[in-house]
């Protein structure tokens, strides 16, 4: 279920809307939770285990369990480890405040305000409406175009608000398509109207995917990666694009597949549609000197994220990275070797140390418009971006402090062996198979982060035993906690498009099911077909 950020745009997140978990929760389930909790607590410590790390799945059942149920707000129960670790003895105070402040955390913060900085200056919406019109108008070719156009929009900007963003553009499109036929409007008697609907929630889902700033899940999957393997091969931005973005590029084609079949060619109305796209685009108007100044930033960034380590496919290095010459050159200008040294050591320069700097450019840089009192209006100011997901933010770093947690009283470790017997002796591609199965299951009832919090730590400690790269599991398994499909409640876009009242349920799950059925065998062929050669792995 990604990004719990409950049907708003970047721009509607903020204080006042952030109400998500006022809706009543039986207050038996929030005791229920803390008793089974309790429980937990209370047996007998199992062999094997610590007893700091049988405390540690006590304290993972109530949070989980929060999590899921949202019995309490997402944010409040991510700040439990501060409490609960230090008072139960699992780890000290200090050492879990800092598992808060992961690098992989400004990584999402910086690109989030990116996004609201492309949000404000509606630059969005010019690319969405863009891609569209070139692809074409019949039924055929807008369910691609907006496939395509959502898709490259949710590689950047959350998956929520590009479904948001689109979705009173295919209602008006469907509203000229009504028309035309003479159905009523906002009824699912237009055979448009499912596919092209459906195309929004999942082409945002499968953008997520493609890049490490597409999806809070792929930023907390990185993070807790990190955190647990911090002497295993780093996972970069462009490593990322490079086998994630292929995969949920074909796994787009079989979406656009399943859902244009049976679309008719060219319709009546082809003509009436071309002419909304064409008002909506001369509503816009020519580029303004802030979406120029945005476009610009937004392509640099995603340049620099791309390009600052080496790009190496297989064992071939096709580029060395800028931050390589960057620290060549910081050398020879100051003489010293130990600067350059520095600057080239793991960790020394990350993708947030880009977003962050572009972040703070937008603050900088003008807009080109002007206030009433006469000052000078920047690309981005506070207000805007106070408006980020803060409880998504605490999701992130209640996540990072399981994963520390985990690792340091090696319960991922007991967990792993007690996984490993099942599996012991099984193929590898199996064992990926069926925790891909699993996830994807779990994440049409459940946070996917929060499924990918709890999950991750033992699926790292997993690997080992059963002879895989770290990276070929935990890759196909972040993916897989994306990709739900059949269930409203599956993913936010899945429930902004069944909210229009035009997706029947159960033309949803059979047309979801069919999908969450082919990610599994396609993860598993893109672990070994695509992430295997293209990271260089045994």
């Amino acid at each position: 279920m990604p990004e719990q950020i409950h049907s708003q745009t970047p721009s509607e997140v903020g204080p006042a809307a952030q109400s998500d978990s006022d809706s009543p929760v039986s207050p038996l389930l929030t005791f229920g939770l803390i008793i089974l909790s309790l429980v937990v607590l209370l047996l007998p410590t199992p062999t094997g285990m610590t007893a700091a790390a049988h405390r540690l799945i006590a304290v993972t059942v109530l949070i989980a369990g929060f999590w899921i149920t949202q019995a309490i707000p997402l944010a409040a129960a991510s700040l439990l480890p501060l409490a609960l670790f230090p008072l139960l003895g699992i780890q000290n105070a200090k050492d879990t405040a800092k598992a808060y402040a992961e690098d992989s955390l400004f990584l999402y913060i910086g690109g989030m305000i990116i996004a609201l900085g492309i949000e404000r200056w509606q630059l969005h919406r010019r690319i969405a409406l863009t891609v569209v019109s070139l692809v074409g108008v019949s039924p055929r070719r807008l369910v691609m175009g907006f496939s395509l156009a959502t898709f490259l929009l949710s590689m950047w900007i959350s998956n929520t608000a590009t479904t948001m963003l689109m979705l009173p553009i295919v209602l008006a499109l469907l509203q000229v398509l009504d028309e035309s036929s003479d159905c009523a409007v906002n009824r699912s008697d237009s055979p448009l109207a499912v596919p092209l609907l459906l195309c929004l929630a999942y082409a945002s889902t499968l953008g997520g995917m493609a890049t490490p700033v597409g999806s809070p899940t792929n930023s907390v999957a990185i993070g807790i990666y990190r955190e647990q393997l911090p002497l295993a091969p780093d996972v970069f931005f462009s490593d990322w694009l490079l086998v994630c973005g292929p995969i949920a590029l074909c796994y787009l084609g079989l979406v656009i597949a399943s859902l244009v079949r049976g679309l008719p060619g060219s319709t009546a109305a082809d003509s009436r549609i071309r002419a909304e796209l064409l008002r909506r685009r001369q509503q816009l108007g020519p580029l303004s000197q802030a979406e120029w100044l945005m476009l610009a930033v937004f392509g640099l960034t995603a340049l620099l994220w791309v390009f600052r380590e080496p790009l190496v496919i297989g064992r071939i290095e096709l580029f060395h990275g800028w931050q390589w010459y960057f620290a060549k050159i910081c050398g020879a200008m100051t003489g010293d070797t130990t600067l350059q040294a520095t600057l080239l050591a793991r960790g020394a320069v990350s993708d947030a140390t880009v977003a962050i700097l572009m972040t703070i450019l937008l603050f900088l840089l003008p807009s080109g418009t002007r206030s009433s009192q006469g000052q000078a209006i920047p690309l981005m100011n506070w207000p805007t971006a106070v408006r980020l997901p803060w409880d998504m933010i605490l999701l992130f770093g209640g996540g990072f402090a399981l994963a520390s947690a985990f690792e340091k009283t090696r319960l991922a470790v007991w967990l792993a062996d007690f996984l490993q017997k099942p599996l012991q002796g099984q193929p590898a591609w199996l064992a990926v198979a069926v925790i891909c199965l699993i996830l994807v299951l779990l994440t049409e009832l459940t946070s996917n982060v929060a499924t990918v919090t709890a999950v991750l730590p033992s699926l790292l400690a997993l690997a080992a035993p059963l002879g895989l790269d770290p990276r070929m599991l935990f890759i196909p398994a972040t993916l897989a906690a994306s990709a739900g499909f059949m269930l409203p409640v599956g993913t936010p876009p899945n429930a902004i498009v069944f909210g229009t009242g035009r997706i029947p349920a159960r033309e949803m799950a059979r047309r979801g099911l069919l999908l969450n059925l082919i990610g599994v065998p396609l993860l598993t062929a893109g672990a070994w077909l695509i992430i295997r050669p293209v990271l260089g792995l045994k």
